[in-house]
């Protein structure tokens, strides 16, 4: 889901400013305290960020946070985790109350202008979608005409909803609240056909309904959405380490390295693209202020994207969400890794 900007003009150039002025520091700032503080969804989102009974929390977002530390202090539990709300998360991520912001949040263009943020890459290709109740009969967006719509405001999910019936011409009637949670409950409690916002984010919500069962994400996707971790503009170190994080999980499944297997691997492969990946022979991850190991580390902490995936979202999940588009590009998807080396 993508919250409007709602700086001025002027608001925005302080807080880059600001940002251009600590360049340069975050790396030193986490080392000095000896932890990353990684922003997440305060509501708790199945399958990217919530605490489980354990009171750890876990998830897809969740891991690019224990990335960047195991990466970095060879330790994925070096993360504290600041909850945050759609409107407070970039002013958080402004302000430098955390380090890296990793909240489902979609890389825009004006994100990146107006707010003064650089996003690391894309965890998650995501899109905008509907759920229904099964009893409406409703097989395709298409056949809405008249429905009553759950949504929230001030985002451009709201902007795409009224998009999408107009092209379409068809009629509805929207149901706003200022939060996610509230539209959840009101669409739950039947004060609304329809539910809108990112498929993953009906998904995770189906999961925690009385009855998911009687709930049915229709098929039509009405826009793109990709999600992934940002920093603060004005440090490109830290920007490569969470970049390089991203990118270091995707290569390790292209090249099949597991957390059970990655041991094996340094000890045995004669890849020498592996072994450069490993930092076994011309260390990488100096260059990138990080350990030679990093990669090595990543793996065995947190897993590959794949691992990552499947263990937060995949078939045999709660959520049961295929790797679609968020597959390999060998295997047809959208995630692809440039060369380390």
């Amino acid at each position: 889901m993508r919250l409007l900007p709602m700086l001025s003009g002027i608001a925005a150039l302080g807080l880059l400013a600001t940002g251009e002025a600590q360049a340069g520091t975050v790396l030193d700032s986490v080392k000095q305290k000896g932890f990353v503080q990684c922003g997440v969804n305060v509501s708790g989102l199945p399958g990217f960020a919530e605490v489980d009974s354990a009171n750890n929390w876990k998830g897809l977002d969740v891991d690019v946070c224990r990335a960047v530390a195991a990466a970095l202090f060879g330790d994925a539990t070096k993360v504290k985790y600041t909850p945050l709300n759609a409107k407070e998360r970039f002013t958080a991520l402004q302000s430098g109350e955390i380090d890296v912001l990793s909240r489902n949040t979609t890389w825009t263009s004006s994100r990146e202008s107006a707010l003064g943020l650089n996003f690391a890459g894309v965890n998650y290709y995501d899109g905008q979608g509907f759920m229904a109740k099964k009893e409406l009969g409703v097989k395709s967006a298409k056949e809405l005409d008249g429905a009553s719509v759950c949504v929230q405001a001030g985002t451009t999910t709201e902007l795409n909803l009224a998009d999408y019936f107009r092209a379409n011409n068809l009629k509805y009637t929207p149901v706003v609240f200022e939060n996610n949670d509230e539209v959840n409950k009101a669409y739950e409690a039947g004060r609304c056909d329809v539910l809108t916002t990112d498929q993953s984010g009906l998904y995770a919500t189906r999961v925690k309904l009385a009855n998911p069962d009687d709930h049915v994400i229709l098929p039509e996707v009405i826009s793109k959405e990709p999600l992934g971790p940002a920093v603060r503009q004005g440090d490109d170190e830290w920007n490569d380490i969470v970049r390089w994080t991203l990118f270091a999980m995707l290569q390790a499944e292209e090249f099949e390295l597991t957390s059970a297997n990655v041991d094996k691997a340094v000890a045995e492969s004669q890849n020498p693209d592996v072994q450069r990946f490993l930092g076994v022979i011309e260390e990488k991850g100096p260059e990138l202020k990080l350990p030679k190991d990093f990669a090595v580390q990543i793996i065995k902490q947190v897993g590959n994207y794949g691992e990552s995936f499947e263990r937060n979202l995949g078939p045999k999940t709660p959520i049961g969400l295929p790797r679609g588009v968020n597959n390999l590009w060998t295997k047809g998807g959208l995630m692809y890794a440039p060369p380390i080396r």
